[in-house]
Parts: structure tokens; sequence; C-alpha cells
């Protein structure tokens, strides 16, 4: 039960706050208030080494990532404000409310890394009893995938699944879209509302198996005074990036809860979509599961 944020350029490197402006930023952040079981973020960057290069390890990799997690909320983070300075040409932001019985550790902060991937997910996968996946100990899941994504909750299962597609041939948003097809012959009104990205591509998936907001959600966010920001709770936006001359210059794609405004560009992303972006060029398109 989470926030995400995430975002693709045409190749440059921008900060959160060049995307968003300063003042929505803070706003994001504000939602920490709620969303306090911590928070993480994962960015990409050009290492100055010339990629190839051999200085006693790994080769210098063309693209590198930084990735940052903390169980400290946002609004408390002193890092939050030095991280959304910081030009990537994609990156993906998650600010963390704990599903149910999963506990509160740094494995299970998000964005979880794996195999050159960074992935976030918004949902509880559990069933009609409300009893979570990881409890379901016969849900066909490769372990060492699993332990792979380092986290030890449902989104790190989902991660998981994922994976195995990509090692099995599927384009990543195929292999995205697949998961969420298995996944849902068991765990059908769960939220599948997630993130990912590697060095070329953005995905972003609108899959929410229940659009209406639950009743706890409701409760949480009114306990801060914020009940009308939960009623959209499932809903995602996104807004296309123009350069300085008007040209396509990427997207950017968030979870609802600070001011997405038609009027500044914004569009609601339909359930059971997907946005696929390339953060080298900046296109995009949106496709169904």
């Amino acid at each position: 039960m989470c926030r995400l944020l995430g975002y693709a350029t045409a190749g440059a490197n921008l900060s959160l706050n060049d995307i968003l402006g300063i003042p929505t930023v803070e706003e994001f952040r504000e939602l920490s208030r709620i969303h306090n079981d911590g928070w993480g973020c994962a960015s990409l960057y050009d290492p100055p080494e010339t990629p190839g290069t051999l200085d006693g390890g790994a080769p210098s990799p063309e693209t590198g990532t930084k990735l940052y997690k903390s169980t400290v909320a946002a609004k408390h983070d002193p890092l939050f404000h030095e991280l959304v300075r910081e030009g990537a040409r994609g990156a993906l932001f998650h600010l963390r409310l704990a599903s149910s019985g999963i506990p509160l550790i740094l494995e299970n902060q998000q964005p979880f890394f794996s195999n050159g991937l960074s992935f976030i997910h918004n949902g509880d996968i559990s069933d009609s009893h409300g009893r979570n996946i990881v409890e379901n100990k016969q849900y066909p899941v490769n372990r060492s995938t699993f332990l792979g994504t380092g986290g030890r909750s449902d989104s790190a299962i989902f991660f998981s699944i994922i994976l195995e597609y990509i090692a099995s041939g599927y384009e990543l948003d195929e292999a995205v879209a697949q998961t969420v097809r298995q996944l849902r012959q068991d765990y059908p009104k769960s939220s599948y509302n997630c993130m990912i990205q590697s060095q070329d591509t953005f995905i972003a998936l609108n899959a929410a198996g229940r659009e209406r907001t639950s009743s706890r959600i409701v409760e949480i966010y009114e306990e801060y005074g914020m009940g009308e920001k939960a009623l959209d709770y499932r809903v995602m936006r996104y807004r296309p990036l123009a350069d300085d001359q008007n040209n396509a210059a990427g997207i950017v794609v968030a979870s609802s809860g600070f001011d997405q405004f038609e009027a500044d560009g914004w569009k609601e992303l339909g359930n059971d979509q997907m946005i696929v972006a390339s953060n080298r060029t900046g296109q995009w398109r949106i496709r169904s599961i």
C-alpha cells in the first residue's frame, strides 16, 4: 500500500525537482506522513569511467544504478532533498505503507533491484480471506530468484515472477503482463500497480483488482485529515515531458495523492494499461495487458 512515482527522459539527466518542480516534490514528500514505513529510489546514471574499462574488478558498465532505501519516512530523511536534486535519465521513487503482516525491515524496502532491473509495487497480494501470498507455501515461486530480489514480501514475489518470465525469453513489458495474468488466477482482486526500470526501458502499470478504495485506506487517510486524497487511491496518472523547444522528451507517471491537474497535462492511465517508455529516446506508448 504505497505511492509510486517514476520517469523516463530522452536521455537527459533531469532530477525529480526538474521534472515536477520543488513545490510538487514537497507535496509528494508530504504523503510520507501517511506512507511512513520507509522510502527509496533508484536512478540511472552514466558512470564517469569508459564502459568496459578493466580496473581490477568487473568491467565498468555503460549504465549504472544508484539505489537508496531507508526504513525512515521520506518526510524525516535529510537525504531526500539531496536525492531529488540529482539528475538521471530515469528514476523510480517509492513511499511505503507496509502490507498487513509484512515486517518493517530494510529487506522489504523498495525499490528492489536484481539483474539490472529496479522494481516498485503498490498493492497487497492477498486472497479473499486476507491471507497474503507470502503465507502460501504452495505457490510456485523459484526460490533462488525470489531470494535474489533481496526482499521477503509479496512485492518481492511479484518481482521474482517477472524475472522468471524474462529468463524464459519474454520482453520486459510482456513479462510484466504475463506475471499479472498468472497471479490473478489465484489473487484476482489484488492490486498489481507497479513500475519497473531497466537501463533502456521504463514501464508503469495500472492493474488494480479493486478500483474502489478500501475502507481501511480511507480510514488511515482520514486519521491524517486527508480523506479526500484517498478517493482515487488506485488511480495512476501520466504527463508527457517536453524540452525547451517543446519537443517530446519523455514521460512521468505517478500514483495519486498530490495535485495532478488535467490543465497541467496530467492524464489518467486506464486500468489494465501500461506505459512503455524508452529512457534513451523519451518515446513512449500505451498498451493493454
